[in-house]
């Protein structure tokens, strides 16, 4: 006992040491050093231990193991537990009850919102605003701070050109430039200027690496690509979130041209030597016992090595790391030096935190109360949604354009199973995301059209071929003055685990938009979706469409806003839309062949059965004005190294409302050591227009902007001619050319 209590001193006295000077490096090193010294070889394993709390009907519930293991000091983190009593209660058993007292830290999937529900991340990156990324993410994280979090398992950084995969929800879509501009302004959102503050809390990138391209779209699935592709595409959103000073980092549960990321070289090699990351690497859940079905580890114990002696500093819920590491130890197959490494870094994290100055900094009630669903949470919700989703089509009914709905008819008639419903307007991962805080559709439409007769019908639900619901639903469209078809996927069918085979609209809703259309009433589709759909069908169809992704807490009122045109649209695509699924993957950014296409010649790149284009490109959207670009210039058709390329395009509105344009800027290297993309997206701009006015947009380039990685995997600019590109989106573009020299 008296050896404890000598202990205890020695870490109180240290503490109050570095909360004099906590800013410097050196008392950092020297505090974490300094425990780390008084630390057993069970009680540093328990630093690299992560295990989950669970929640039952009456609330929050711990493994009676883990508790025991908090107060042994063998766990010194937690995951899914969250609310001020529960943590204030965990934090104590860590704080009070074990040796150290060094405290927990607790993380969760706090993905697009905590309790308030932003929409998806895939939806918010089609505002191409990283601002509006930040802004969200620093919400996101006052609200989980206040909820007692301090560790969120985001952003995802995970391109993917592939929409069978259910996790293209969770990324920004599948561009390197634009996808890394919102990974870093997350991180920066989440993590602020100061991560000790109690608003912040830190991010963890997640996955790596290369999740978004498993084979066939399949979740968990082998990723096999070549180190040319996976540089220049998927790279540079990982590396633009270490830049931005993530302070974790997940790995990713699939394989890497034949290793396992869980125990890649890619980790130290790459992540740790070539990016400079010397923060926290968590494995995903149970991800380290995996290595065994990978064909990588005979038991558990040799996966435990495989994943320390690669980087992974922590073991999120598979026990591997308590089960084996001390064993490995004691027999000489792993080193003590290669556990403190790992240790080192969690402590590090929580000092970062501000956790050994005060454990219970994010542990207040009060705080708790004032911050959970503020008014300015809900606010920005609203504006969020309305930001993020996509008018993709606006056609004359009769001769005259439904949208917006200036003045509602008398009757208004909302259709689908997303009529009146409010968990799953709020998508996949929406963490603890209260449902009974949602607007619905009906809700939103009856707040902003208060004097027409709306009515709903579910018509069918996302599973089955059940159409008993198709008779109320014909009724009530023949009853109505206009129809609002809302359709698309539950919050269950994309995300993690939610691969599919065919996108289209899942269960009977497609025969139930086609009988409403039937019906020969104005019908403006409105689709809650985690990925694109295949909706030709819709698309030939229906004269107006509005793509609301799953937009979250304030989804309805969002929804609303844009359809009254109270709200003019401005989201562009971030990801492109197939025709079907057998044009995946699919995007933008393509590479000619040898033989490209051609109508007149069969023996060229080609399908016989559906054109080569998506429905929809990378980078579309409508609003409710048209745009017009013309005067595409360049200052010089010649420029050298040390060059700037100064680039301008006039827009106008010709439209009669106010509006916002996201003009964008590509370039093409026509001719390269290796074969160069047609189009890349190099810069972009989002710019207000008044109806009727006219701007010039400007943008710079230089030979930096113009790197690839050349036939010997160098990062260079090759001399030589270019196209300069800019529009509305990838597939509607003005060019001009210009030739780079030495």
């Amino acid at each position: 006992m008296k050896m404890i209590r000598i202990i205890i001193v020695t870490v109180i006295f240290l503490l109050a040491g570095c909360a004099e000077n906590r800013t410097t490096q050196d008392d950092k090193e020297q505090f974490v050093d300094s425990l780390l010294a008084e630390m057993t070889l069970k009680e540093k394993i328990g630093q690299l231990t992560l295990y989950t709390s669970g929640w039952t009907i009456t609330g929050p519930a711990l493994d009676s193991n883990y508790r025991k293991y908090i107060t042994e000091g063998r766990c010194g983190n937690i995951f899914n537990a969250h609310t001020v009593a529960y943590n204030t209660e965990l934090q104590r058993l860590a704080i009070e009850k074990s040796r150290l007292g060094i405290p927990l830290l607790f993380g969760y999937d706090v993905i697009h919102g905590h309790r308030t529900i932003f929409p998806i991340p895939l939806a918010e990156a089609c505002s191409w605003e990283p601002a509006l990324a930040k802004k969200s993410a620093v919400l996101a994280a006052k609200e989980a701070a206040a909820s007692g979090l301090n560790w969120t398992f985001n952003p995802v950084a995970d391109l993917s050109r592939d929409p069978r995969w259910g996790r293209i929800a969770e990324g920004s879509g599948e561009d390197p430039l634009l996808g890394s501009l919102f990974t870093a302004a997350r991180v920066k959102g989440y993590q602020g200027d100061n991560l000790s503050d109690s608003n912040t809390i830190a991010a963890c990138l997640k996955h790596f690496a290369v999740y978004g391209a498993p084979e066939a779209g399949r979740d968990y699935n082998t990723v096999d690509l070549s180190m040319r592709t996976i540089r220049e595409v998927y790279f540079p959103p990982y590396q633009a979130a270490i830049d931005a000073g993530v302070s974790t980092v997940m790995a990713s549960f699939n394989e890497i041209n034949g290793q396992p990321a869980t125990s890649s070289t890619y980790i130290e090699d790459i992540l740790r030597k070539e990016w400079g990351f010397d923060g926290v690497l968590v494995t995903d859940y149970g991800a380290i016992a995996e290595l065994i079905p990978h064909g990588v580890a005979t038991d558990s114990a040799h996966a435990g090595m495989l994943a320390l002696k690669a980087g992974a500093d922590m073991d999120m819920q598979s026990g591997v790391y308590m089960q084996s590491l001390e064993g490995l130890v004691k027999e000489g197959k792993i080193d003590e030096s290669t556990v403190n490494r790992a240790v080192r870094r969690v402590l590090r994290l929580k000092y970062d935190l501000g956790l050994f100055e005060d454990p219970y900094r994010y542990l207040d009630a009060q705080t708790e109360t004032e911050v959970v669903h503020s008014e300015e949470l809900m606010d920005h919700a609203l504006e969020a949604g309305r930001r993020s989703m996509v008018l993709l089509k606006n056609e004359p009914y009769k001769g005259k354009k439904i949208l917006p709905v200036m003045n509602a008819p008398a009757r208004i008639a909302v259709i689908g199973p997303m009529a009146d419903n409010r968990i799953d307007m709020m998508g996949s991962w929406h963490a603890s995301g209260d449902a009974q805080m949602v607007v619905t559709l009906e809700e939103g439409l009856k707040n902003r059209f208060g004097n027409a007769d709306i009515r709903t019908a579910m018509g069918c639900g996302f599973y089955g071929n059940d159409i008993s619901g198709f008779k109320e639903a014909v009724r009530l469209a023949e009853w109505s003055d206009l129809v609002i078809l809302a359709i698309g996927e539950n919050y269950v069918q994309s995300g993690e685990a939610a691969s599919r085979s065919d996108i289209g609209l899942p269960g009977a809703q497609q025969q139930l938009t086609e009988t409403i259309v039937k019906t020969g009433k104005p019908v403006v589709a409105v689709l809650f979706a985690g990925r694109p759909l295949t909706i030709n069908w819709i698309d030939e169809h229906i004269p107006a469409i509005l793509y609301a992704w799953q937009p979250g807490t304030r989804g309805g009122d969002a929804v609303a806003d844009l359809l009254s045109g109270e709200y003019n649209p401005s989201g562009k695509l971030s990801v492109t839309f197939p025709r079907n699924v057998g044009q995946i993957p699919i995007y933008y950014s393509t590479k000619n062949s040898g033989r490209p296409f051609n109508p007149d010649d069969k023996y060229t790149s080609k399908y016989l059965d559906v054109p080569n284009e998506p429905l929809y490109p990378f980078g579309y959207g409508i609003g409710y004005s048209e745009i017009r670009y013309s005067d595409l210039q360049i200052d010089r058709k010649v420029i050298s190294f040390g060059d700037t390329l100064h680039i301008s395009v006039t827009i106008e509105n010709v439209g009669e409302y106010p509006t916002e344009e996201v003009v964008q800027l590509y370039t093409r290297d026509l001719v390269g050591s290796v074969t160069r993309p047609v189009k890349e997206l190099k810069d972009f701009r989002k710019v207000h227009l008044e109806a009727g006015e006219e701007k010039t947009v400007t943008f710079a380039l230089t030979a930096d902007d113009l790197r690839f990685y050349d036939i010997d995997m160098q990062f260079v600019t090759e001399p030589g001619d270019f196209h300069v590109m800019a529009g509305p989106h990838s597939a509607e573009l003005l060019t001009t050319a210009f030739r780079l020299e030495r």
